[in-house]
């Protein structure tokens, strides 16, 4: 259990009232209520994730949900590729994975 406190003293540079304002954007969304938030370590690293885009790449507040969305993209259409692949690997035949493997680059006839 990840408290606003422990994350402002994890990032020097956050203060609580940033925090909730991205809470309420929903740029960041941890379980609890007002007050009573309880933050995993997946929601730590993206509190990481928007401080490095602000601070390091520049990217301005106008911009960040922008950033944030095609982020979010990215690593959806990862997990479902993962269950894609997985789904392969375990109910597939041997030949029809060399088949989807050559589809997959570009080597069809």
């Amino acid at each position: 259990m990840i408290t606003i406190e422990m994350l402002c003293v994890r990032y020097r540079s956050l203060s609580r009232e940033e925090l909730e304002h991205w809470i309420e954007l929903s740029w960041v969304r941890p379980a609890g209520a007002p007050g009573h938030y309880v933050f995993e370590e997946i929601d730590a690293a993206r509190v990481g994730l928007i401080l490095e885009l602000r601070e390091q790449l520049q990217v301005g507040e106008e911009a960040l949900p922008v950033v944030l969305s095609l982020i979010d993209q990215l690593y959806e259409a990862r997990r479902r590729m993962r269950r894609v692949r997985d789904a392969l690997e375990q109910a597939a035949t041997p030949e029809l994975r060399e088949q989807v493997l050559r589809h997959l680059a570009g080597d069809v006839a």
